[in-house]
């Protein structure tokens, strides 16, 4: 079989919403991480005493977490250009694409790419 024009080069952007609710949380957490002094729990809600408890707490597991976060986006962004080559998305701007917005964002751009069909033409 064939592949149709434009899947050698297939690329989507992940939706606004989730680009937005992940920056947030990574910057969140890496503050937490990080800085954990300049956080104004106060100012928080319910979320500044919980994570005042974390901080006070479980310093370590939240550091740990946060390293075996980015271990995990590693492994989805290996696992989107070995998909990419599967699916047939040759070009390697697109495929450099794909591995950087996995590496970013994780789940919400793998999720794309893993529910991509590739159209397919009969050979003639």
């Amino acid at each position: 079989m064939e592949k149709a024009a434009g899947d050698e080069a297939y690329f989507q952007r992940s939706s606004l919403f989730w680009l937005t609710v992940i920056t947030l949380s990574f910057g969140y957490y890496t503050w937490v991480v990080f800085w954990p002094q300049s956080i104004p729990y106060q100012n928080l809600g319910p979320l500044g005493p919980f994570t005042q408890y974390l901080v006070d707490h479980h310093h370590a597991l939240l550091r740990n977490g946060y390293w075996l976060a980015w271990l995990i986006h590693v492994g989805e962004s290996l696992c989107a250009v070995v998909l990419c080559k599967s699916k047939g998305i040759t070009d390697g701007r697109a495929q450099l694409l794909w591995f950087l917005q996995t590496f970013l964002f994780g789940i919400a751009s793998l999720s794309i790419l893993i529910a991509y069909r590739p159209k397919h033409q009969k050979q003639t």
